[in-house]
């Protein structure tokens, strides 16, 4: 008999078999049958090899994929990583089926983390519904889209994706005809067949220009039409339990973006590119305000209108069409003057060539954006206007309906969609702030000075009637590049920009200098300063470092008792592994809290996680659940990042199921805030974590040999040069593991299966079974009773069962030398221990024994990876044996990248 599990994914099943079959036919028809029947041998063997028949491996291995010519191991890389893609998409639409399966039948109770289910619990456990309503109504949670380079694919596969998976909804309808259901199925094969014929390779590395672009469409595309959604579900959720609505204008989402903002470590983004970033969200903003604005002329042909809106529209038989006319004009008229002023930006006149005389390069001038026809209040003043009439004759269900759907998306995405915030590095301020001192004739310069000795030079300028400082044209390139920055943030609208977030913060007057610098550009609304705490020392002096910032009496005024603090998972973990990261974090965070409470000062916490483990990354619910009592007070703001930005937005009903866990997840952590643990079990982490700390800093920093072998066994080399992102992959050249961004360290292992980033200090941190009863009764309570050491384990549980040593080997016996292997066989034995040690802590038999669909999605994909992997290291070994390897071996390689990153679903 089939389990109830297999029969819920039975759909899936057909789905993935169907989409194999198409890739199956197109394969055939397209490349022959010859590659055809290689690919089915291939897959066979990996099957076969899977279930333990270690021969069919080595057949695979040596006699198959070994003496594939490039010519062909083309089209079988291709093939697999097409499948990977297409279960992927899978996938997605499966967790949108069964969701619609909880809405529809109610005997089945409620989805785990969705608003129903939540309510439901909070309101049994005693909670009053007002409270509920009240804590709702002032949720602040931020989103903020970022383009680091870990999603792979392009753009353009992306976008057929989604037409796939929208094929894939409609072949669920229990209605279609014979007819509607072959012009389905003929659309999946068309699709199927376009990504076939597409080039899934970059031949272009994307700028951040292109990076905004790609941003925008996630709006375009599933934003607009999900928040509404979201609101209209949360709302109803709140009136069936709760016993209110959602206020018109409450929006507890909101979404920021880094997409032409972030230029710590990214030359190429500019005062310019920013600029021109908000001008391109403006523009596209003011064409879908104008599509709802036609939408909404077309149904309120209403002729009943309070006084107000008749003396607005004047003599009129519609006056909601003749007020609505006015405004879509405007938003016209606003759509060519961001054009103009994007061919401004571009440094071009349209049709023209030249420079125009704008152009802030030659001028230091940036052209004015703040004039344009249309506002965001004078919109919502009309939009407002609309509803009120309705209300007051009678027609408040119309009121209810597109107009107050455009109402709500006025209150999230303003008419910039999403603010962005600017990112830099502390040490350019530095550099700029040397300048600066040298133009004030300053005895000695910045970088010289202790902190009472910037604090007494800088107090002068950060207050309104204090002097400027002026910004010396004469600097250097880069720090006129930061002072240009400063003036563009003078000049761009206030609504177009989020926060200035600083890299590498370490001292109060890293944060006071750039307070400082706004005002000395002339920034009439400051951006609101977030020092970002990321590496081990940052972390652990965050606490100390804001109580100093708190008490000087000038930002205390500026912040107006609102502090934003960012943290950073991913190069803690890079200089400390995972383990002594995650608790370093905690401990920092509650550090954190405590100063802005000793403040008096609300604070948002500001999260920047990646997709991996390694990088913080994990499900929202448990990564929420983990946090220290007092780190979500109602506000949160954390990084979307590379591919997690497809898997959580790249559908509409994804992106409405992940707006609702956010939320609920929020919530629950706002009202029912976890307890502080037992000082025996914060102990017992400190000393795990010095463990866990010493045996990864020993291995990856102390080993005299550890790069070289990190850098033979990994592609990281050969990964830094595909065009996937617009940012470098090192902070500064050199060839040590302090130097690589944390990004690309985490996706080089994750190409061989080894994630030695996410794991590593694990084997050394947790007992044995050896242990003591009562060290290991302990560690066991700790994970039961604890929710921050529960997620902290189950994540990377969940990592070590993606694991896979024997594939890792694979790359150091072809790769790399054999005096360097024993370590790759000393990293492979650490493995089996934390294996070994993580199911004694846990008390689990198996690895992911709680998480059956997890388990088994893995099990499901890992005959498909197997082939890539092995065919990435063959290509390996040929690139590196050749001088100038032609393009056809460089596209099978990232061929392969691309495979890879899809089978293993969060790369980086």
């Amino acid at each position: 008999m089939p389990s109830h599990d297999d029969d819920r994914d039975a759909p899936l099943r057909a789905d993935v078999h169907l989409l194999g079959e198409l890739l199956g036919d197109v394969i055939r028809t397209r490349e022959g049958i010859a590659v055809f029947e290689t690919v089915e041998l291939v897959r066979r063997l990996a099957r076969s090899a899977r279930q333990g028949r270690a021969e069919d491996f080595e057949r695979l291995r040596a006699e198959v994929l070994g003496r594939l010519s490039t010519d062909d191991a083309l089209p079988v890389a291709r093939a697999f990583a097409h499948f990977l893609a297409l279960a992927n998409i899978a996938e997605q639409h499966h967790r949108i089926r069964r969701r619609r399966q909880y809405l529809a039948d109610p005997s089945a109770g409620a989805q785990p983390g969705s608003l129903a289910e939540t309510f439901g619990r909070l309101t049994a456990g005693g909670m009053r519904a007002d409270a509920i309503c009240e804590a709702v109504a002032h949720l602040s949670i931020g989103l903020v889209l970022t383009a680091h380079p870990t999603e792979v694919s392009r753009r353009t596969l992306l976008l057929k994706h989604n037409r796939l998976a929208a094929a894939l909804a409609r072949r669920d309808r229990p209605d279609l005809t014979p007819l509607e259901q072959d012009e389905v199925l003929a659309s999946l094969r068309r699709v199927v067949l376009e990504l076939w014929e597409t080039d899934e390779v970059r031949r272009d590395r994307p700028s951040p220009s292109d990076e905004v672009r790609w941003g925008l469409a996630v709006f375009e595309q599933t934003l607009w039409d999900a928040v509404p959604l979201y609101l209209r579900a949360l709302d109803r959720a709140m009136r069936l339990q709760l016993g209110a609505g959602l206020p018109d204008r409450v929006v507890p989402v909101r979404f920021g973006s880094w997409m032409g903002g972030d230029r710590d470590g990214n030359p190429n983004v500019t005062a310019r590119v920013t600029w021109r970033a908000c001008l391109m969200a403006r523009w596209v903003a003011a064409g879908l305000y104008l599509r709802e604005v036609d939408a909404l002329r077309a149904e309120l042909s209403i002729v009943a209108a309070n006084g107000e809106l008749r003396a607005r529209a004047g003599p009129t038989r519609e006056p909601y069409r003749a007020i609505l006319r006015g405004v879509a004009s405007e938003l016209r008229k606003t759509q060519e003057r961001l054009s103009a002023l994007l061919a401004e930006a571009n440094g071009r006149q349209p049709g023209e060539g030249a420079t125009v005389p704008g152009d802030p390069r030659t001028t230091g001038h940036w052209p004015p954006a703040t004039d344009l026809p249309i506002d965001e209040a004078a919109l919502r003043d009309v939009l407002d206007l609309c509803h009120r009439s309705l209300v007051e004759t009678g027609n408040d269900e119309i009121a209810g309906g597109r107009l107050l759907d455009l109402r709500r998306r006025l209150a999230a995405f303003g008419l910039v969609l999403a603010p962005i915030d600017v990112r830099q590095d502390a040490r350019l301020h530095d550099r700029a702030m040397d300048a600066v001192s040298r133009t004030a004739g300053a005895e000695g310069v910045w970088t010289e000075w202790n902190e009472d000795r910037r604090y007494r030079f800088l107090q002068p300028h950060l207050t309104g009637d204090g002097k400027r400082l002026a910004l010396d044209a004469g600097a250097d390139e880069q720090v006129r590049e930061v002072f240009d920055t400063f003036r563009a943030i003078s000049r761009i609208p206030a609504r177009s920009l989020g926060a200035y977030v600083i890299t590498m913060a370490s001292r109060p007057s890293d944060v006071l200098a750039v307070v400082a610098l706004q005002r000395a550009a002339g920034v009439r609304e400051p951006l609101r300063v977030v020092p970002l705490f990321e590496t081990g020392r940052d972390l652990e002096g965050a606490g100390a470092m804001l109580r100093q910032l708190l008490a000087v009496p000038e930002y205390r005024t500026a912040i107006a008792g609102r502090q934003e603090v960012m943290v950073g998972y991913s190069d803690s973990s890079k200089d400390i592994g995972r383990f002594a990261a995650g608790w370093l974090l905690y401990r920092a965070q509650e550090e954190i809290v405590a100063a802005c409470a000793d403040a008096g000062v609300s604070l948002t916490v500001f999260h920047g996680r990646g997709g991996s483990v390694g990088r913080g990354g994990g499900p929202t619910h448990l990564a929420i659940r983990a946090l220290p009592p007092g780190a979500v007070s109602g506000c949160l703001r954390v990084t979307e990042q590379g591919e997690m930005i497809q898997a959580h937005w790249g559908l509409p009903d994804l992106a409405v199921r992940t707006l609702e866990v956010f939320t609920t997840a929020t919530l629950e952590a706002t009202l029912v805030p976890g307890q502080a643990p037992p000082a025996e079990w914060r102990a017992e982490v400190d000393r795990l974590a010095g463990h866990a700390r010493a045996a990864f800093r020993g291995l990856v920093y102390e080993h005299p040999r550890f790069v070289e072998y990190f850098r033979a066994a990994t592609p990281e080399v050969e990964i830094g040069r595909l065009n996937i992102g617009s940012r470098p992959a090192r902070r500064a050249p050199g060839g040590d593991v302090g130097s690589l961004r944390a990004i690309p360290w985490q996706f080089a292992w994750t190409q061989t299966r080894l994630l030695l980033a996410s794991w590593l200090g694990l084997e050394a941190a947790l007992p044995d079974a050896t242990a003591g009863e009562a060290a290991l009764r302990r560690v066991r309570d700790m994970y039961k009773g604890w929710p921050y050491f529960q997620v902290l384990l189950d994540l990377m549980e969940m990592v070590l069962a993606k694991a896979d040593p024997h594939i890792a080997l694979e790359y150091d016996q072809a790769l790399v030398a054999p005096d360097l292997r024993p370590l790759g066989d000393e990293v492979r034995a650490r493995l089996a221990r934390a294996i070994e040690r993580l199911k004694v802590a846990t008390g689990h038999r198996e690895l992911l024994e709680s998480n059956r669909v997890l388990k088994r999605s893995i099990a499901v994909r890992n005959p498909y990876v197997d082939p890539i992997n092995l065919l990435q290291v063959e290509l390996l070994r040929r690139l590196r044996a050749t001088p100038e390897p032609d393009e056809g071996l460089r596209t099978a390689f990232a061929v392969t990248v691309n495979g890879i990153a899809a089978g293993m679903r969060n790369a980086g």
